[in-house]
């Protein structure tokens, strides 16, 4: 028995790898600041996690493994080294616990969690035990990560530091290619660069799921190596795997239709797939999930029959509560086009309704970096609230979220700087037939908590 030691234990990089290696029968421990959900729960199935950073705690690992988050001058760290334990992050790690499986892994910078999730939720179906990690909770399984018996393992791939270039796909689905995590990648091109190393990452004679509607998704699959095969899939005509006839129902999700296509000719066609969550991206990854199946050897109309039962994963179109006629979700988008396309799909779902967005930026770098994309973002919902920018990562800087209010052309948009602040805003201000988005990758979920307090009469 190996024993891992995890700095950030808590987070949702190193929690579901925590979760495998426990269920693998591992001694896992591990620290971090806060006593996380995710957290709390590997303690349950026995890890032991101590709250805060101290040189004591990784006494006894064999191995180390740090959060991106986690410096090189913290006193775990500090001590392992000194102790002559590895430490390593997650790209180190990802061959190890990858080994012997064929790995089916999902990139992108919008939608990789939801088609991982996808995918892992129909393998589970079909009865092919997979093992899996996925950045979300996975609504239908309770979990975001298991250690499977089976011959696959679904892994979202992280471009964040770049964690996915630990990967060696057997097949890699890249969802989109869009500018994003300007402070480990301050241009577009560098961005760019790091899913080009990772398709050159894909084993001999692997394939290649893209989606034919972004340049940069196209400008892969352009210039992959010769081995791997490069499927398409999308709304074009010309798409190995080409959607048609996405179709919205208010209220509910969206269905659409998906051919699959050899040179041009229909070899399959599936008509009228249900998805009970809204949106075009939706049916999007949906497709590219079922394309996954269908090119590691699964059949898609038993699949297809479990994506009607999928519910989705934790923070992405989450809702949390129906109380009073208000609706509240939560929802993980923190990038100009998860917003654009989180809204429209609530304007989708909830046509005759009053939309409020509350929208805490994430990280000063993003924010900056993308601000005229961010100033255009909400068209699609009639009130915009503005918290302050969640900091995460980096340290505080002398730049103020009002700068995005300055440039909005949004009838009514406004900051309200202080989380607490908004909630009591809401609490006065939401009617019967609203709909709330929160839109978070930071700590403002705590607004759609108070907001249903309120709303129950527990305020």
């Amino acid at each position: 028995m190996t024993h891992y030691h995890f700095i950030g234990i808590g987070g949702t990089g190193l929690s579901p790898i925590a979760r495998i290696l426990l269920e693998r029968g591992q001694q896992v421990s591990g620290s971090d600041l806060l006593l996380s959900p995710m957290a709390e729960e590997l303690q349950t199935l026995g890890a032991a996690v101590q709250i805060g950073h101290k040189a004591g705690n990784v006494q006894g690992a064999d191995i180390v493994i740090r959060s991106s988050a986690v410096p090189d001058n913290n006193v775990e760290v500090a001590a392992a080294r000194q102790a002559g334990i590895p430490v390593l992050k997650r790209v180190d790690f990802l061959k190890e616990l990858t080994a012997g499986q064929k790995v089916i892994a999902v990139a992108g910078t919008h939608g990789k969690t939801t088609t991982t999730a996808m995918i892992t939720w129909c393998l589970n179906a079909l009865g092919a035990d997979p093992s899996y990690v996925v950045g979300g909770m996975v609504k239908n399984l309770h979990k975001n990560a298991h250690a499977g018996k089976g011959a696959f393992f679904v892994i979202e791939a992280d471009e964040y530091d770049g964690m996915f270039l630990g990967l060696r796909p057997d097949i890699l689905v890249v969802t989109n290619i869009e500018h994003d995590h300007p402070d480990c990648y301050p241009t577009p091109q560098e961005y760019y660069q790091a899913f080009h190393k990772l398709s050159a990452l894909i084993v001999p004679q692997g394939k290649l799921i893209a989606c034919s509607s972004h340049p940069g998704t196209q400008r892969l699959m352009q210039e992959v190596r010769e081995s791997v095969t490069t499927l398409p899939y999308g709304t074009e005509m010309e798409d190995t795997y080409r959607v048609s006839a996405i179709h919205h129902n208010p209220g509910c999700g969206v269905s659409f239709n998906l051919d699959i296509q050899n040179e041009g000719l229909v070899v399959n066609s599936y008509t009228d797939i249900q998805l009970s969550i809204p949106g075009n991206h939706n049916a999007l990854d949906a497709a590219a999930a079922l394309a996954a199946l269908y090119e590691a050897g699964f059949p898609l109309e038993p699949a297809i029959h479990a994506l009607r039962e999928f519910s989705g994963t934790g923070r992405r179109f989450d809702i949390q509560g129906v109380v009073n006629g208000i609706t509240v979700i939560d929802d993980y988008a923190h990038h100009p086009t998860e917003i654009r396309s989180t809204l429209s799909a609530a304007r989708c779902r909830y046509p005759d309704s009053q939309i409020w967005a509350v929208w805490q930026p994430h990280t000063y770098s993003r924010t900056r970096e993308l601000i005229n994309e961010f100033k255009d973002a909400f068209n699609d919902c009639d009130h915009v609230i503005v918290t302050e920018i969640y900091a995460s990562r980096e340290k505080p800087q002398d730049f103020s979220s009002q700068a995005v209010l300055d440039l909005m052309q949004h009838p009514d948009a406004r900051q309200i700087a202080e989380l607490k602040d908004v909630s009591a805003y809401l609490c006065e201000h939401l009617r019967s037939g609203d709909v709330l988005l929160v839109l978070s990758a930071g700590d403002a979920d705590q607004i759609s908590r108070d907001v249903l307090t309120y709303l129950k009469g527990g305020a």
